[in-house]
């Protein structure tokens, strides 16, 4: 795959509710490749993991660190 294959897929599906709900019904990245070679995509699940980010944004590191108050943390009793 390409990358320009991927950006061409997401491209596609921005604009077609149909492969929307497909990718919305689909169970895992196999799921997905297959929805990708129906539309005439040349995209493996393989691919798809490996375009997956690999870092966690800023706002993604403060939600998995959380900000809710636990209840060892002075805040709880507040």
């Amino acid at each position: 795959m390409s990358e320009e294959q991927l950006k061409a897929f997401l491209e596609k599906v921005k604009g077609d509710t149909n492969l929307q709900k497909k990718l919305k019904a689909a169970a895992d990245a196999n799921a997905v490749a297959a929805i990708a070679k129906e539309a005439g995509f040349s995209i493996s699940a393989d691919d798809l993991k490996s375009a997956q980010p690999t870092e966690l944004s800023d706002k993604e590191l403060e939600g998995v660190a959380g900000g809710e108050p636990t209840p060892w943390d002075p805040e709880w009793y507040s």
